[in-house]
C-alpha cells in the first residue's frame, strides 16, 4: 500500500514479513521513479524509544523521507517484533532479514547503510557489529555500541562510523566520547560530532537538517573521513 501526505511527499510502502518465526511490520521509502531493475544506495534504519510503528513513523518523517527521495535512496525502518528491542530479543530476525532484503531489492554493492537514533542508534552499533559483511557504514544520533568487548569491537573496523550527540544529552555524550576514543586507540575512523545546545532528541538532523546525515552516509563510497 502506498502512503502519499502532503508533509511526507515520498513513496511509503507497507511491507510484512514472518523471519525466524517474528512477524515484523516495516516501511520502505523508494527512490521516485523507482526502476526495479535499477540499483540504489540503502539505508536500514531503526526508530527511537520502544521502536514501535509510531517510532518508526517519526523517524521516517523527521529524519529519511524527504532527502532519500531527493538522493534516490532505499530507506527501510521496522518496527521490534512483538516490542523486543532489536539490541535484545528482536536482533533474531537478523541477519535472514537483510537476506531478504536483498532478495526483494537491487541494492548498490549489496551492502547497506545501516543507522539510528536512540535506542535505534545502539541497535544500528549492535547489528553492524554482528553483521559487518552486510555493511558499509554505521550511523547513531545517538548511539553507540552496547557491551563493547573488544570483538566486537573489532568487527566494526572495516565500516564508517559516525557519531551524533547532543551536547546536553549527559550521560549518552560521555559514553558516546569514550567509545569514540576507544575505537580511535584501535586506528579506526570515527566522525564524532557534538550538536550544539542539541539535547537527547537532535533537532538539528531534521527536516533540511537531515542531509547531514546522507553526506556522510554519501561519504563512505569514497572512504571514510575524519
Amino acid at each position: 500500500m502506498l502512503l502519499l501526505a502532503a508533509s511526507m511527499p515520498a513513496k511509503v510502502v507497507d511491507q510484512t514479513s514472518t523471519v525466524n518465526d517474528l512477524t515484523l511490520h516495516y516501511k520502505v521509502v523508494l527512490p521516485k521513479d523507482y526502476d526495479a531493475d535499477q540499483a540504489y544506495p540503502a539505508v536500514l534504519a531503526f526508530p527511537p524509544g520502544g521502536q514501535d510503528m509510531q517510532m518508526v513513523m517519526v523517524t521516517l518523517t523527521q529524519n529519511w523521507a524527504g532527502e532519500a527521495q531527493r538522493r534516490g535512496y532505499i530507506v527501510v525502518i521496522p518496527a521490534a517484533p512483538r516490542g523486543e528491542l532489536f539490541f535484545e530479543g528482536g536482533g533474531r530476525v537478523f541477519p535472514a532479514f537483510l537476506d531478504q532484503l536483498l532478495r526483494d531489492y537491487k541494492i548498490k554493492d549489496r551492502k547497506f547503510h545501516i543507522a539510528g537514533m536512540s535506542n535505534g542508534g545502539r541497535s544500528a552499533f549492535f547489528l553492524a557489529a554482528a553483521y559487518p559483511q552486510y555493511f558499509l557504514s554505521v550511523t547513531g544520533f545517538p548511539g553507540y555500541l552496547p557491551n563493547p568487548d573488544p570483538a566486537r569491537l573489532k568487527a566494526l573496523a572495516g565500516l564508517c562510523i559516525h557519531m551524533h550527540v547532543g551536547e546536553l544529552d549527559s550521560g549518552w555524550r560521555e559514553e558516546m566520547e569514550q567509545q569514540a576514543s576507544l575505537l580511535r586507540a584501535k586506528g579506526m575512523t570515527v566522525r564524532l560530532t557534538v550538536e550544539k545546545g542539541q539535547s537527547h532528541v537532535i533537532s538539528t538532523l531534521t527536516g533540511d537538517g537531515a542531509a547531514r546525515l546522507f553526506e556522510e552516509i554519501e561519504q563512505s563510497y569514497r572512504g571514510c573521513g575524519k
